[in-house]
C-alpha cells in the first residue's frame, strides 16, 4: 500500500528494493524493474543459473542493463525534498544518504543513523538505540569523566601552589644562608688577618730574642781563646822548678781563670718555638678541610710549569739556558757557543763542541785569572735572559735556548 504522504511515496520510489537505500547509478532490466548497478551485479555474482530479476524472477539478459538517467534525477530531487522537509520540521540533522532525521544511534559504529539506515544491511545486525537515550548515557559518562578531570585539575593546582610556596621559601633560605656565609667568611678573614699579624709579631720578637742570645754567645765564645791561653800558661808554669814555680801568684792566676758562663736557650724559649709549630700544624689541618680535588690541565698550564703525573701538583721548571753565545770577544778566541757551570774555583765555561779536555778549553770567570774580572759574574750570568754587554770584559753575551 502506498504511503499517504507524497514525499514518502517519492522516497519509496527512489529506494533500491535490494539495498533499501536511495538508488546509486540506477539501471533498468528488460522486465522494467530498476536496481543499483552494484546491487544487481552482486545478486548475479556466482550464480550458475540464468540471470533473473530479483523482484519478479523473470529471466533477463545480463548484458541488457540500461542506465536509467531519469530515475537518477528523481533520486536527487527526493533527497533535496527530504532535506527541506527535515529542516522545516525543526532543524534536526538528517542523514546525508537518505535525507531522514537522525533519530537512532548505532552502538557498534558509534554514529547517529536514520530509520532507513537501521533497516539496511549495514546496520541490520547492530545494536541501535534512540538517539536521546544514547545522548543521555554518553552525557553521564562524560560528566563522570569531567568530575575526574576537575578533581585532577584541583589537585594539580594545589601542588602548583604548594610548589611555588616551597620554592619561594627555599629561595629566601638560600639568600639568608648566602648572606650568612659572606658575613662569616668576612669575619673569618678579618680574624685570620689579625691572627696572622699577631703571630708574625710574636715570631719577630722571638727571632730578636734568639738573635740576642746568639750574639751574646758569640761574645762569650771569645773568652774561650783567652781561657786556652791561660791553660797553656798554667801548664807551662807547672813544668818549671819549684823555686821559680812558687814565685807565681796562685791567687792572681786563678782569678784570671774565672769567666761568665754563656747563656743557654731556656726551656721557656723552646716551649714558645714548639708552641708556634703546634699552631702551624693546627692551621694546616683547618685549611685542609677546605681543600678541593683539583686536576690540572697540561694544555692550559704555563710553559715554565711542570705538572706531576697525577696532575695534582705543579712546580717551577728550569728556565735557565744551558748554553750562552759569546760574541765580539776582545781575546778573539772565545766567540761561539759556550756552556757554563760552577767549579771549585768559581764559574767556568767551555765550548759546546769540546775538542780536547775540558780543562784545556775552559775559561774561568773569576777576577784576575780568566776571561772577566767580575762583570759577567756579578751581573748574574746564570740568570741572564736577554743579551747583555759586560762592562768589564766588553763581551756580548746572550742566552741560547
Amino acid at each position: 500500500m502506498a504511503a499517504e504522504n507524497p514525499l514518502e511515496s517519492l522516497q519509496e520510489e527512489a529506494t533500491c528494493p535490494v539495498y533499501l537505500e536511495y538508488f546509486t547509478e540506477p539501471v533498468s532490466l528488460e522486465c522494467g524493474h530498476n536496481f543499483c548497478r552494484a546491487c544487481i551485479s552482486q545478486c548475479w555474482e556466482g550464480s550458475t543459473t540464468a540471470a533473473s530479476c530479483p523482484q519478479c524472477r523473470e529471466t533477463v539478459q545480463q548484458r541488457n542493463l540500461r542506465q536509467n538517467r531519469q530515475l537518477g534525477n528523481m533520486v536527487e530531487i527526493a533527497k533535496r525534498l527530504s532535506l527541506q522537509a527535515a529542516k522545516g520540521a525543526g532543524g534536526e540533522r538528517v542523514c546525508e544518504r537518505h535525507q531522514e532525521a537522525l533519530k537512532l544511534f548505532c552502538e557498534e559504529d558509534q554514529t547517529p543513523i536514520c530509520v532507513v539506515c537501521d533497516r539496511s544491511r549495514a546496520h541490520r545486525a547492530h545494536t541501535v538505540v534512540p538517539i536521546e537515550e544514547a545522548a543521555r548515557e554518553y552525557k553521564e559518562k562524560i560528566q563522570a569523566h569531567l568530575k575526574t578531570l576537575r578533581d585532577e585539575r584541583e589537585k594539580l593546582l594545589g601542588l602548583k601552589a604548594t610548589g611555588e610556596g616551597n620554592s619561594q621559601e627555599f629561595l629566601t633560605q638560600t639568600q639568608t644562608e648566602r648572606q650568612k656565609i659572606v658575613s662569616e667568611f668576612q669575619q673569618l678573614r678579618q680574624f685570620l688577618e689579625e691572627q696572622e699579624r699577631l703571630l708574625l709579631a710574636r715570631l719577630e720578637k722571638l727571632d730578636e730574642e734568639i738573635e740576642r742570645i746568639q750574639n751574646e754567645n758569640v761574645r762569650k765564645r771569645s773568652e774561650i781563646s783567652r781561657l786556652s791561653e791561660l791553660i797553656s800558661e798554667l801548664e807551662g808554669k807547672c813544668q818549671k822548678p819549684a823555686s821559680e814555680f812558687l814565685q807565681v801568684r796562685l791567687t792572681e792566676m786563678c782569678e784570671k781563670g774565672k769567666f761568665q758562663q754563656p747563656e743557654e736557650i731556656s726551656p721557656e724559649l723552646e716551649e714558645r718555638v714548639s708552641g708556634f709549630s703546634q699552631k702551624t700544624i693546627a692551621l694546616l689541618e683547618a685549611l685542609r678541610k677546605f681543600k678541593a680535588n683539583v686536576t690540572l690541565d697540561p694544555d692550559t698550564a704555563h710553559p715554565q710549569l711542570v705538572l706531576s703525573e697525577d696532575r695534582k701538583n705543579v712546580r717551577q721548571g728550569d728556565t735557565r739556558p744551558g748554553y750562552w753565545a759569546v760574541r765580539d770577544s776582545p781575546r778573539g778566541d772565545i766567540s761561539g757557543r759556550w756552556r757554563w757551570g760552577m767549579g771549585h774555583s768559581g764559574l767556568w765555561g767551555w765550548p759546546e763542541s769540546l775538542r780536547g779536555g775540558r780543562e784545556a778549553s775552559a775559561l774561568s770567570l773569576r777576577g784576575g785569572s780568566g776571561l772577566c774580572s767580575g762583570g759577567c759574574v756579578s751581573s748574574g750570568l746564570s740568570s741572564l735572559t736577554h743579551p747583555s754587554l759586560c762592562d768589564h770584559c766588553g763581551l756580548s753575551i746572550m742566552p741560547s735556548l
